[in-house]
């Protein structure tokens, strides 16, 4: 401090570490900048680990973790060849008991995906509490790489939603009535469709005031994603929605008298419009339209995202194109969606 200068009366804080209401501030920050599909996700699987955890070891879950921990629950819940059979670690008994807990819905082994979620959040738990992380040691990376690989050469990896492309989508809209729920039903599916495939939290935050009227339909402006998750302005921010997808938008917009805020609401006994959809609620808007249509397909909200770029393909929309309205930024990543057709407008794809 230089002489003459007088100490400002709040304590002074040591630059080489964070203080506890820095330090929880930066979490509530974290939390905030996460999206609730996320962070409930991470919460799951932090559920079960804890299950897991206390039925395999007799002791509290904590972290850190010892390696070995982590190495059994691969093995406990990654199925091998044996024979010609499939066999994992984790006991019967364990795994009934996780059942009857609620930490599992079902007996049996989760899929690879599930798997390699769970050790991906234990490995940000423990960055985030700054624990030596046991999940970037070589074995357990070896371990995983191999997994991956035995799964591969079995025809069982990571496993990809059924993408709902033109035919399966006018099967769910086919169902869609005149009611509020089916005017809401077939505005949400179109909208989410044929504005480059949105993720469920995007239609959720779909607003009257980032959907604007427009002469040939609307023009839904996009705002922070999860490839964009600041919100900066982009070039290709905006989306149109133009023809049936317009006209069930207008449809529905008049017959709920919604005005502004959220586009799409729960409706209530009576007819009454409610509250803004939850993310999930769009999930299971698809699931019941599949129920209804007779689909057997084991399609998701995320379908919607996946049938819109294999349907670009199938018509032949230069790649360029299909990206500005997914909004991807990766090549590689837009054709992991990319399930049929060859070659990669929108309007075109439902005129």
């Amino acid at each position: 401090m230089k002489p003459g200068q007088r100490a400002l009366p709040v304590k002074w804080l040591d630059p080489d570490t964070l203080d506890r209401r820095a330090e929880a501030a930066a979490r509530a920050l974290l939390r905030e900048g996460s999206a609730p599909n996320t962070l409930a996700s991470y919460r799951s699987a932090l559920r079960y680990w804890a299950a897991w955890y206390e039925l395999r070891y007799g002791r509290p879950f904590a972290l850190p973790l010892p390696e070995a921990a982590v190495m059994q629950f691969v093995v406990d819940h990654a199925q091998r060849a044996e024979g010609r059979a499939l066999v994992c670690e984790l006991p019967a008994e364990i795994d009934e008991a996780l059942v009857r807990q609620g930490a599992k819905a079902r007996l049996g082994p989760p899929s690879l995906n599930t798997l390699m979620l769970r050790i991906s959040v234990l490995s940000k738990a423990h960055d985030a509490l700054r624990h030596p992380n046991p999940c970037r040691s070589a074995a357990l990376r070896e371990l995983l790489s191999r997994t991956r690989r035995a799964y591969a050469r079995r025809g069982a990896g990571p496993r990809q939603k059924p993408a709902l492309t033109r035919e399966p989508l006018e099967a769910l809209l086919a169902t869609c009535d005149d009611s509020l729920c089916g005017l809401r039903d077939r505005a949400l599916l179109l909208f989410a469709w044929a504005s480059g495939g949105r993720r469920r939290s995007e239609v959720a935050q779909a607003t009257v005031e980032n959907t604007v009227a427009t002469a040939d339909g609307y023009l839904y402006r996009l705002g922070a994603s999860k490839t964009n998750p600041s919100g900066a302005p982009r070039a290709d921010d905006a989306k149109p929605i133009v023809g049936v997808a317009a006209q069930a938008l207008a449809e529905w917009l008049r017959a709920s008298g919604i005005r502004h805020g959220a586009l799409f609401r729960r409706i209530r006994r009576g007819g009454v419009v409610a509250e803004p959809l939850a993310p999930a609620a769009v999930r299971d808007i698809v699931r019941k339209r599949c129920r209804l249509a007779g689909l057997e397909d084991a399609y998701s909200a995320h379908s919607l995202r996946s049938g819109f770029v294999t349907e670009a393909g199938r018509r032949q929309v230069p790649l360029g194109d299909a990206m500005a309205m997914t909004g991807h930024t990766s090549v590689s990543t837009v054709m992991r969606y990319f399930r049929a057709g060859s070659g990669i407008c929108c309007a075109a794809l439902f005129p």
